[in-house]
């Protein structure tokens, strides 16, 4: 299930805390955004029609939860970013970014640490 930068915003509000009606999900992401509440409920409806998210009768508003978990979609969005830009490699990806990016010593002690505990 491919979604946008924008629907990922609605997504995180999601996450963070559900379920929450049309306007929770307004007053949590509009103003950051530049959004209207109209641009907000266009895209849970989006999210809908992907089946992302669900929605629940409660009284005479829906309640909105996430049927999409976070970490599937981090998953799928990553492998995504690596298969597009670094051929699906990890290492160009560190590659790329010690040498762009000045590695704090905890970066490189938290690396150490996921390589040697993958290769246990």
């Amino acid at each position: 299930m491919k979604i946008s930068a924008a629907e990922a915003v609605v997504m995180e509000a999601l996450w963070r805390r559900e379920p929450l009606a049309a306007e929770d999900v307004t007053a949590d992401v509009a103003d950051g955004q530049g959004w209207t509440e109209a641009t907000v409920k266009t895209l849970i409806n989006r999210l809908l029609k992907k089946g992302a998210i669900a929605a629940a009768k409660d009284g005479r508003r829906y309640l909105y939860r996430p049927l999409l978990a976070r970490a599937d979609y981090v998953a799928t969005e990553s492998q995504g970013f690596l298969d597009r830009l670094f051929d699906g490699s990890l290492a160009p990806l560190v590659s790329h970014l010690s040498q762009n990016r000045k590695l704090s010593a905890d970066d490189i002690a938290e690396l150490k640490r996921l390589i040697a505990e993958m290769e246990r």
